[in-house]
């Protein structure tokens, strides 16, 4: 028969560390899981490497579109995004939108994280192809940003 304790409360545990003066769970905790890595042979810039190379994968930004009278929109939500890394292709059937947002970081370079609370930003390479209902005139396509918002007109081939 196996017997589980019950698991501690945030008291219980404010209390425990006030009775072991020096007694720090998150250096215990860094330094299990350091023997854990020297154990497997995997070094912390690797781990940090593949973490990275992860956020690399191709992300898809959200959309509104729109038909209007002689035109189509497409506004394309890229908040943080430099203009010059966004490259836009039109077909007459057909939208690409490409690019790349660079990674947002909260510290200044000589000052690393300590914890990391919540990675939701996506960042690296993003792409987002629209078939569009109507054909279009590629030539006619004008682009601009606004708000961390890119605004793409289509001109209808009527």
């Amino acid at each position: 028969m196996t017997t589980s304790l019950p698991p501690a409360s945030a008291d219980q545990t404010d209390q425990l560390a006030q009775n072991l003066p020096g007694f720090d769970p998150s250096a215990v905790i860094a330094q299990l899981e350091q023997g854990l890595l020297d154990s497997l042979g995997i070094t912390y810039e690797l781990r940090i490497q593949h973490h990275s190379s992860a956020r690399e994968e191709s992300w898809t930004p959200a959309i509104n579109a729109y038909r209007c009278r002689d035109h189509l929109v497409v506004c394309v939500e890229l908040a943080g995004v430099d203009r010059r890394e966004i490259e836009i292709h039109a077909e007459p059937r057909r939208l690409r939108i490409r690019g790349v947002r660079q990674p947002l970081e909260g510290c200044a370079d000589e000052t690393a994280p300590l914890q990391v609370f919540a990675i939701e930003i996506d960042q690296g390479i993003f792409q987002r192809e629209i078939p569009l209902p109507l054909e279009v005139d590629p030539e006619g396509v004008r682009a601009e940003q606004r708000n961390g918002l890119l605004w793409i007109y289509l001109p209808v081939i009527l």
